[in-house]
């Protein structure tokens, strides 16, 4: 299939025949949604979830957590791994926000046109693309297609971008092949197909629903 936007379109529609059509929680606020995804970065969902509990229980308000002891917030987000680089990243994002916006809110970011948004959130250090995207897609309902490990992966091996695209170079072109209303779904489904089937080592190639779509499983069978 040579219309890569077809072609997408076909995948998107194939994981929800096979997946259904993934639920999340309810939007959180701006703000939450980027600590969260900071804590999320190189660990799994469930400690991101425990650490980002433990810094709500320890602190009451971003104010709080901006103005405390370094020592503090590590401890608080200790279980997230890498708690000695992504408190005082925490710190420093809702330091930077203050002096930018004089309050800790991003719910102004709503009504920007999404690119600008999102170059926005990507000044701040350890705010990559995809921190950025989660952020605008997930709680600000704005178009975004995030791109993690497994969607990486995942996309290479079906074909849906060049080989040797980097994740980052990725977030822009996998967006111009999804229709934006299918961002948030498509992306959840495409890492459920990485973390359950298409895996970095072994993918489990007999229980994909996409071999016939998928540019590395040809090539094998071909090879």
């Amino acid at each position: 299939m040579s219309d890569l936007p077809a072609k997408a379109e076909t995948i998107y529609q194939r994981l929800l025949d096979h997946l259904g059509l993934p639920a999340w929680s309810e939007p959180q606020p701006p703000l939450d949604e980027l600590v969260s995804t900071i804590l999320s970065q190189n660990t799994n969902d469930r400690n991101r979830d425990q650490a980002f509990h433990s810094l709500r229980a320890r602190f009451p308000t971003w104010e709080a957590v901006r103005d405390a002891d370094p020592a503090a917030v590590i401890e608080a987000v200790r279980i997230a791994g890498l708690a000695n680089q992504k408190g005082p990243r925490i710190q420093a994002v809702l330091r930077q926000i203050t002096a930018e916006r004089g309050e800790l809110d991003l719910a102004f970011l709503k009504d920007w046109p999404p690119e600008e948004a999102h170059a926005w959130l990507t000044r701040f250090k350890g705010v990559g693309p995809k921190t950025a995207a989660i952020v605008l897609v997930f709680s600000l309902g704005m178009p975004a297609f995030p791109v993690d490990t497994h969607v990486h992966r995942v996309s290479g091996r079906l074909g849906l971008r060049p080989p040797a695209m980097n994740a980052e170079q990725s977030h822009p072109h996998l967006a111009g092949l999804f229709r934006p209303e299918t961002y948030g779904p498509a992306h959840l489904n495409l890492i459920r197909l990485g973390r359950e089937i298409c895996h970095a080592r072994k993918p489990d190639c007999p229980h994909c629903p996409l071999t016939d779509l998928c540019d590395d499983y040809q090539q094998r069978q071909q090879g």
